[in-house]
């Protein structure tokens, strides 16, 4: 498998992992105050995984290029 290929796999599982991130952080929005105390690591989840994402799909971007 090439690099190029490899970093394909990577994203689209990474961006199933981010949509799930979305899902949670609108479902804990929706069952508000319930649970509001989850608020921060929720969000911070979906930060990281949407930054994880924007980061690989950059550098598949980058790969592609050269």
């Amino acid at each position: 498998m090439s690099e190029v290929d490899a970093l394909k796999a990577e994203i689209k599982k990474l961006s199933a992992k981010a949509m799930q991130a979305k899902m949670d952080l609108h479902d804990l929005s929706e069952e508000l105050p319930v649970n509001w105390q989850s608020i921060l690591d929720v969000a911070q989840r979906a930060h990281d995984a949407f930054a994880l994402l924007e980061a690989r799909r950059t550098a598949l971007k980058t790969l592609e290029a050269a």
